[in-house]
């Protein structure tokens, strides 16, 4: 297409498909009784023009690895993707746009990923799906550094764009910031956002909360900034071979991210309702629709129409799609053929499969050596760095407190920006996130939602609270995004009680579909990196001590790591293999269970150590698995975690008793720590004889007296 607006051709078809999305718009939020109709109206020339002349998909699949992506990142405006999806000849009907936000629909409030076809990524919560769109760019450039690294711009079949639309909402979000300036950091010259500059969001005008120069604040980034105003004339006029013109500069732009700023009136031409915080967010009413398609020329007595020579005219994008897959094949199988054991690779990354003997590449580490578990964990990504090419990640400015750096491998990032202490290129390997958690967790779902790799992202474990709405959304989407949390008790010490994390594991762990995994030793931390590794379906944290801890004697009396990968198992059990008191522990209070076990078992109590990584793999396990563990007839119980207790009340049971930490931390080493706040083994001790009395287990837990 060409870059002269004079010659860019809009016909008359094109004219009344895009009516006719406005009117699919009301009408379907109107049969749902809520949603946004608004700005699926005002966007509907961008989304077609997107759709039919720029975006690379095939409808027929889409799933083909040579596709641009697109993110809605206004999720509130799924109308905008849904209508172009069913247009385009995806596999959604107009009686799927008819069931909008009805149960067992496809066609969700928002854009959920996995469950729609044609739908990339699960958007909604604002700025998300902006986070998204970077990762995507970022894991399309890594992608290419794998598997066609020599190949010239632009002729690669790893060559692609990523799409995106936002809202004001979007840019408003904090995540929005941390993203684009990471996005303009990074030169992603593959990434296109398209802002949809309406002025309206549910308070109406965003006068009353926003007045920044947005475009400026993007270039202050350093994107590719440009403006289309379909108001500059006093009257509206959507000057769609203004905005194609734009879509051709930004695609032709491959040094840096570009940013469309599109001026719209949000829910156009609606005669009472347009640019109101009213058409936002909720239905218009049958009188307001009535009068809209009255001044679209439809008839305002009909609702969901369709008519025929529109929908074969949209539907010609599949025949675009199949050709542009067609000649894609034709590269990707030349590619294949030049480099067998790149494609073999290739194949194997796409699946999902761990290379045959990776696990021979854990380390082992020996016993009696005290190692922390951040040590640990950074040890095994050193390792397994040269067979799990598809590994990659870095953390939020901590990268030697979190150990995230695999030794010996570059950084990805612009040759330009590369330092003394991290040397590397575009196509590297360590990602260095800055300051930015809330963004690396989207970033990396993006990242994961691309296919291709899979990454890791590090932080402090106080600080997975910036970054928890893109961890839920990744549980939400079933992404196998791995977060390397160190720091993740008041075992961090001296840096005090922001950075102490006491309520955070359990917090955690509410998150549905989210294993939190918290390592005894060093062996327990290799083989959860080894189960994380083998799971493909979810996203797992790693929480890491900063202290050193000793890596246990697995002689036979203590039990083999292994048992780490079931969540929980029996690491040393009673005398006689009959216990009265079982004793839980996870990470570094599991030591403490062990001295306590010594302690009760040597005045004439046996003791059960079982230790919990994962209490969410533990729950995955048969039931005769967890009654073996867990007894239900051994009612005295102790939980050990230096956190809150709150979920440990399910283990331990009505007759049971938690050492935790109900409160904030302090300053002080953390040796200091644990014994002011009486994370001890002797509070373990203590606890237990209680449990014991209240277990009801006969002269337990009482002691003796010499008599006279």
């Amino acid at each position: 297409m060409s870059r002269d607006s004079s010659t860019f051709e809009w016909s008359d078809l094109d004219k009344r498909a895009v009516d006719v999305i406005r009117a699919l718009a009301m009408d379907a939020v109107e049969e749902a009784g809520s949603g946004h109709p608004g700005t699926a109206m005002s966007l509907a020339p961008a989304a077609y023009l997107l759709f039919q002349r720029f975006l690379r998909h095939d409808p027929t699949d889409p799933d083909w690895a040579g596709r641009d992506r697109f993110v809605l990142s206004c999720g509130h405006s799924s109308l905008t993707l849904y209508i172009q999806l069913y247009l385009s000849g995806y596999p959604l009907t107009l009686a799927d746009l008819k069931s909008l936000r009805k149960w067992g629909s496809l066609t969700p409030g928002h854009p959920e990923h996995g469950h729609t076809a044609g739908v990339e990524t699960t958007t909604g919560p604002l700025g998300q799906g902006i986070a998204n769109a970077v990762g995507m760019a970022m894991a399309a450039r890594r992608e290419r550094g794998l598997f066609d690294p020599d190949a010239p711009a632009g002729e690669s079949p790893f060559d692609h764009t990523i799409w995106a639309f936002a809202s004001d909402g979007d840019i408003e979000e904090g995540i929005s910031h941390e993203a684009s300036a990471l996005a303009a950091h990074q030169r992603l010259g593959n990434l296109i956002l398209l802002y949809d500059d309406n002025h309206i969001s549910i308070e109406d005008d965003t006068a009353i909360a926003l007045s920044e120069d947005v475009r400026a604040r993007y270039e202050a980034y350093g994107w590719d900034v440009h403006h289309v105003d379909w108001t500059v004339n006093g009257d509206y006029e959507e000057n769609v071979a203004a905005l194609a013109a734009a879509f051709e500069a930004a695609k032709a732009e491959t040094a840096r991210p570009s940013f469309i700023a599109l001026r719209t009136i949000i829910g156009w031409p609606a005669p009472n309702k347009k640019n109101t915080g009213k058409i936002h967010g909720s239905a218009m009413g049958a009188e307001e629709i009535a009068a809209t398609k009255r001044i679209l020329g439809l008839d305002p007595a009909e609702t969901f129409i369709v008519p025929d020579d529109v929908l074969a005219h949209a539907r010609e994008v599949c025949d675009r799609g199949r050709a542009l897959h067609a000649e894609w094949e034709k590269a990707f199988q030349a590619w294949r053929s030049a480099n067998p054991e790149r494609a073999a690779e290739f194949d194997r990354i796409s699946a999902r499969h761990l290379p045959a003997g990776w696990e021979e590449k854990l380390p082992e580490f020996p016993a009696g050596k005290e190692v922390a578990t951040r040590a640990a964990s950074g040890d095994v990504l050193t390792a397994l760095a040269p067979v799990l090419p598809e590994l990659w990640g870095g953390s939020a400015d901590l990268a030697e407190s979190n150990n995230t750096t695999m030794k010996g491998e570059p950084s990805f990032i612009p040759e330009e920006f590369q330092t003394k202490e991290f040397p590397g290129d575009r196509y590297g390997r360590t990602l260095h996130f800055g300051v930015r958690e809330h963004a690396m967790g989207a970033i990396c779902n993006g990242i994961a939602l691309h296919g291709g790799t899979r990454p890791y992202a590090g932080t402090f474990l106080i600080f997975s609270d910036y970054m928890r709405p893109a961890v839920r959304l990744a549980a939400l989407m079933r992404l196998p995004v791995t977060y390397v949390w160190t720091h993740d008790s008041i075992g961090l010490g001296e840096d005090g009680p922001t950075h102490q994390p006491v309520e955070h594991l359990w917090a955690l762990r509410a998150i549905p579909g989210l294993d939190v995994v918290r390592p005894a030793d060093a062996n327990e931390t290799a083989v959860a990196w080894r189960t994380v590794l083998e799971h493909t379906d979810r996203p797992a944290g790693l929480a890491l001590t900063r202290q050193k801890l000793p890596t246990l004697e697995r002689n036979g009396e203590i039990a083999s790591a292994e048992g780490a990968a079931k969540g929980g198992y029996v690491l040393a059990d009673a005398e006689g293999g009959q216990p009265e008191v079982i004793l839980i522990a996870t990470g570094s209070e599991v030591q403490l269970a062990l001295e306590a076990r010594d302690t009760l078992q040597s005045q004439g109590t046996p003791t059960r150590v079982v230790s919990m990584p994962c209490v969410e793999w533990f729950e995955e396990q048969p039931d005769a698995y967890k009654q073996q563990v867990l007894p239900p007839g051994v009612r005295a119980r102790v939980s050990v975690e230096a956190g809150v207790a709150l979920g440990w009340r399910t283990y331990v049971g009505d007759a049971g008793a938690s050492v935790s930490l109900e409160h904030f931390g302090a300053s002080a080493d953390y040796k200091t720590l644990f014994e002011q706040f009486g994370i001890t083994a002797e509070r373990v001790v203590a606890a237990a004889k209680a449990s014991l009395i209240k277990a009801g287990v006969r002269d337990a837990g009482r002691g003796s007296t010499t008599g006279n």
